[in-house]
């Protein structure tokens, strides 16, 4: 989806606001609907009946007929969508939530371009949408639009920033068709550290912008709720916030650009993000164990971006992204293939206590990640099964 920076004016500012809580609004309804039915009640209506409902609470309801009906009626379709992805079983999706004013602020446009909307360009760096009820917006014409468009959105950040969004599907990225095959170690310190030695780290706030990040933290926190100064510091923190997820996506694109574009097969751990970085918080009868700690590891590793690279990869190339068991790459010798916990000497230092090969410890998992291994607690291949033995030397070392 190519996304460019909208420019609206004061006044279409305020109409894009209406659209999005237009927008938001039948959206809830919708979810109202169906969290009502249950069985042995009537089925939840479908998009037809809404849209026929809609069309008497416009007549009903000025505000609501002041509105774009194609904005209101494409909510109503992307539930509708979502509801079908809910119950894919190929797929499936999560189940379709309420959205929130200030944290889901969008709508989508569709039709055929040059009837129901349109795109021209002024200058080289500015071009112009037409969106209904506010005509002419201006965006910053970072790229060219592609062709065969039939859709678009508008989203506003936490930030208060308004971005399009063009739907189009970008082709992969052609393979090399060198074989060469890569392993790529995600973590908290190096975020990815591929098997060919290169560590990659995501670039997040400065020193400066971290302290103020914590200055404005604290301030927020004796401010009264609901008043000028806490909004006025939200905002503040929700702009370096921007600032630092934007960082992150764009090393996310750069570096699964590049690793695409450098191997042929591209393997990866296998690992369930949601479950590692689910709180450690319990309840008052049975509170968690080292809640600060877990709090702290959670929020680095979605620092990382271990998803987002994942997810990039896999879009840009489609087919050769193989995923890996990780269990206990990071303690087996590269080497010699030898488990062994000991090894791990640090976070960044392993040494093996057979053969004593010794390197990084991020690069030896991403090694061993790139050669496709998945071995058991006691050193044996996933296939043939546990070999029950100690580390020990290798022959060649032992005769020495």
């Amino acid at each position: 989806m190519s996304r460019y920076r909208l420019l609206p004016t004061p006044a279409q500012e305020a109409v894009l606001r209406d659209h999005c809580a237009h927008a938001r609004f039948v959206w809830n309804l919708a979810v109202e609907q169906h969290m009502h039915w249950h069985p042995g009640r009537k089925s939840a209506p479908g998009y037809l009946e809404q849209c026929l409902q809609l069309t008497a609470a416009r007549a009903e309801h000025p505000w609501l007929a002041a509105g774009s009906q194609t904005v209101q009626q494409q909510a109503l379709r992307d539930f509708t969508q979502a509801m079908a992805a809910f119950f894919d079983l190929r797929n499936p999706a999560g189940t379709p939530t309420w959205r929130k004013a200030g944290r889901d602020q969008g709508f989508r446009i569709t039709g055929r371009r040059g009837r129901q909307w349109e795109v021209r360009r002024l200058s080289r760096h500015v071009g112009q949408v037409w969106v209904p009820k506010a005509g002419w917006v201006r965006f910053r014409w970072s790229r060219q639009v592609p062709p065969g468009v039939k859709s678009y959105r508008v989203t506003r950040d936490r930030a208060g920033r308004w971005h399009l969004a063009f739907a189009v599907i970008p082709a992969p990225v052609p393979a090399p068709g060198n074989g060469l095959a890569v392993g790529v170690d995600r973590g908290v310190t190096v975020a990815a550290a591929l098997s060919t030695g290169d560590l990659l780290c995501v670039p997040g706030l400065t020193a400066r912008e971290g302290a103020r990040l914590r200055r404005l933290e604290r301030k927020r926190a004796r401010a009264k709720r609901g008043s000028n100064r806490r909004n006025r510091v939200k905002h503040a923190i929700a702009r370096l916030r921007a600032r630092e997820a934007d960082r992150r996506k764009d090393w996310a694109e750069q570096t699964s650009t590049g690793i695409a574009r450098r191997f042929d097969v591209i393997r990866v751990e296998d690992l369930q993000i949601a479950a590692m970085t689910r709180s450690a918080k319990g309840t008052r009868d049975s509170p968690g164990r080292n809640v600060r700690a877990k709090a702290a590891l959670n929020r680095g590793i979605l620092r990382s971006g271990w998803g987002l690279l994942v997810r990039r990869l896999e879009e840009k190339a489609l087919g050769r992204v193989e995923k890996i068991n990780p269990a206990f790459t990071s303690q087996r010798c590269s080497a010699c293939r030898q488990v062994d916990p000991k090894s791990r000497k640090s976070q960044a230092v392993f040494e093996c206590t057979a053969c004593g090969y010794a390197c990084n410890a991020d690069v030896n998992a991403a090694q061993n990640i790139a050669a496709g291994h998945a071995v058991t607690a006691r050193g044996g291949f996933r296939t043939a099964g546990p070999v029950n033995r100690e580390p020990q030397l290798l022959a060649s070392l032992s005769r020495m």
